[in-house]
């Protein structure tokens, strides 16, 4: 695919989590995206939207019939925009439960990427299982990578790689994430989502929560739109706060035939 032609207008969602609350959630974020009806095309809520990044969530986990999925599934045909989070999925005959991203579609499509750097340090990669393949979609021309928090802290699998045979060349024009990322590390999160924007040639955005969960972890939100420069086009100071950017195209291009790095990387294979 081409770089994209048409503009990418994608609203950061930047809530409060309510802790192991799904019904609560749902009813939270449901208000706060309400008014983004036909003004959006997509939009980000954070990583385990429904419960705050918690391992005794893994009780409460859904499968893919369940309601949080249904949910996303009703609030993407509303609005008419794609939307994106992570939740608990319990899937499979081994019972096994996955910090599982979305990307569901007003049509209704599900493609899914399962967390593949589980988070040592809180024990995450205890509870839950690993997911193995990243994900690219394509959504109103764009090509998107989504991934969840600590995923961004591996450059190799969120590389965009060049391919001279591929139409375009890149695999992405957008890297996302969705994240519940402590304000202990926030320097961590802003300098990190710029390094990926720089390095990828593309638009990064991260969608983080605010507040304090119930493990006692404070959150400041940070959320950000980066641009293909390692230039914020919005930024979220600490506090509920919905935003829509709109990500240009044309600037996109203009950048990667003006300096098109991409020919001068090193080829890998990650195994």
């Amino acid at each position: 695919m081409d770089t994209p032609t048409h503009n990418l207008r994608i609203s950061l969602v930047q809530g409060e989590t309510l802790w192991h609350d799904p019904a609560g959630n749902r009813e939270y974020y449901g208000d706060l995206i309400a008014p983004l009806h036909d003004t959006t095309d997509l939009i980000l809520l954070p990583e385990t939207f429904t419960s705050g990044f918690s391992n005794d969530a893994i009780d409460q986990a859904e499968t893919m019939d369940g309601p949080t999925i249904a949910w996303l599934r009703e609030q993407a045909a509303r609005l008419g925009a794609a939307i994106t989070a992570s939740v608990q999925v319990r899937d499979g005959g081994d019972g096994r439960v996955f910090n599982r991203l979305v990307f569901v579609t007003p049509d209704g499509a599900l493609p899914h990427y399962d967390k593949r750097h589980l988070f040592r340090y809180a024990r995450e990669h205890e509870r839950y299982a690993p997911g193995r393949d990243r994900l690219t979609v394509e959504w109103k021309g764009w090509r998107i990578c989504p991934m969840v928090c600590y995923d961004l802290r591996f450059p190799v699998f969120s590389r965009n790689r060049f391919d001279v045979e591929r139409p375009g060349g890149l695999d992405y024009d957008l890297l996302l994430f969705v994240a519940n990322w402590p304000s202990a590390r926030a320097y961590a999160w802003k300098t990190l989502l710029r390094a990926r924007a720089i390095e990828n040639l593309c638009f990064v955005a991260g969608l983080n929560r605010v507040g304090t969960d119930g493990n006692g972890i404070h959150y400041s939100g940070d959320s950000a739109v980066i641009d293909f420069l390692g230039h914020p086009t919005s930024e979220c100071t600490d506090g509920e706060v919905v935003v829509t950017t709109t990500l240009l195209a044309s600037e996109l291009a203009a950048h990667r035939e003006r300096f098109p790095a991409m020919l001068d990387g090193d080829r890998f294979e990650l195994r």
